[in-house]
């Protein structure tokens, strides 16, 4: 039986969602008043509980499910209007671009968590990894910087098949101490390392593609002047676009399958003849990778690295993050990242409180709302498709 529902109501439901939220988040970018931005986050929440109590959120959640690329079509030209609304602003870009790669990098920690199961609480430290690899080979080699990317992935990825040795070996609480360790063990080491600067950290070289020097200032006619942020905005939304489509079909496909099948119970699993260390192998490593490719872009965009970014604070920020957003979906971390790295920067009063603030919140998600602000939706392995 066919939908009686118009299909068209719903695509103008969702552009109109899109509008509204594209302006809600600008607006909460410029207003600078403290008061001014507990009204409006305070506006926000009534506007989705009272979306939400009377049907219009399900309708709109069930319009871009139906059009899945529509739904990244919007939050693409989203992403835009915003940049070209604050293309002068430095501040406000370098949020935007740090939210971006913290989605990516949160991605892979979603394969891990969300699709696998396996815990990792050091995401920080490969996120470091791949910083550090940017910064020495783009200071002292001449390999392109677009490979310095994948290669930082691929160190990143490299390194945690080491500690994959100690994770396989131990099962749940251990497996989190494992990387917990190392997390610690990781920011020690390049504190003593002067190799790699040390305490002092490392100066690293910006982005150049192609000859392109994605650290001046973007010059459009006489008049008109792009801030250097706007280079990392794009190439930042290419790679994440790029990953995002990967994940998505990971996750609908065999693989994912297999992984789900590990995650919700590995000695079952295994009694049905799968590898559960080779999926885990799989899920570390194309997590890791992910990570890793974030960590260089970010050092390149930020220009200089300390161990005192990779901290294991910083890994629980990123833990918070997929706890936050919904363990499993993939589109629950723009939410959740959007909400982490905006919040405390807009709300002066408890930059300075973060961390708590982090963690209270991770308490209270896993005790109201343990699925997160957006649980994952049931498996669908064709985009669009309904149950009839």
């Amino acid at each position: 039986m066919n939908d009686p529902r118009p299909r068209g109501g719903g695509l103008i439901a969702c552009i109109v969602a899109t509008i509204a939220v594209t302006a809600y988040v600008i607006a909460l970018l410029v207003v600078e008043s403290q008061i001014g931005i507990l009204i409006l986050l305070a506006g926000g929440v009534a506007a989705v509980l009272a979306a939400a109590r009377f049907g219009v959120l399900a309708r709109v959640g069930e319009g871009l499910a139906r059009r899945e690329n529509t739904l990244h079509l919007l939050a693409v030209v989203g992403v835009v209007v915003a940049t070209a609304f604050f293309h002068e602003d430095h501040f406000i870009l370098l949020m935007m671009a740090t939210v971006i790669l913290y989605v990516l990098a949160t991605l892979g920690l979603n394969v891990q968590f969300g699709f696998t199961g396996v815990l990792n609480f050091a995401g920080a430290s490969f996120f470091g990894v791949g910083c550090y690899t940017a910064a020495v080979l783009s200071m002292h080699t001449a390999v392109p910087h677009i490979l310095v990317l994948l290669i930082g992935g691929l160190m990143a990825a490299l390194i945690g098949s080491i500690l994959l040795l100690p994770v396989l070996r131990t099962r749940g609480h251990y497996a989190a101490v494992v990387t917990i360790a190392f997390a610690l063990l990781f920011k020690t080491f390049l504190e003593v390392n002067d190799v790699l600067g040390g305490p002092q950290g490392l100066r690293v070289a910006g982005m150049n593609l192609f000859g392109w020097e994605f650290n001046d200032n973007i010059q459009i006619g006489e008049n008109l002047e792009l801030s250097f942020y706007v280079n990392y905005i794009v190439l930042g939304l290419i790679l994440l676009g790029l990953a995002f489509a990967f994940v998505r079909r990971l996750e609908r496909s065999w693989i994912g399958l297999n992984l789900d099948a590990i995650r919700l119970d590995d000695t079952a699993a295994a009694c049905f003849g799968l590898n559960i260390a080779r999926w885990k192998i799989t899920a570390f490593t194309i997590g890791n990778f992910l990570t890793g490719v974030a960590g260089g872009l970010y050092a390149m965009m930020l220009g200089f690295i300390a161990p005192t970014n990779f901290t294991f604070g910083d890994s629980l920020i990123l833990v918070s993050i997929v706890l936050l957003g919904g363990i499993g979906n993939v589109w629950g971390l723009v939410v959740a990242t959007t909400i982490v790295i905006i919040l405390p920067e807009k709300l002066q009063a408890i930059q300075e409180y973060r961390f708590l603030l982090y963690g209270a919140m991770v308490i209270l998600m896993l005790l109201f709302r343990p699925e997160g602000l957006l649980p994952r939706p049931l498996r669908r392995y064709f985009p669009g498709w309904q149950p009839r």
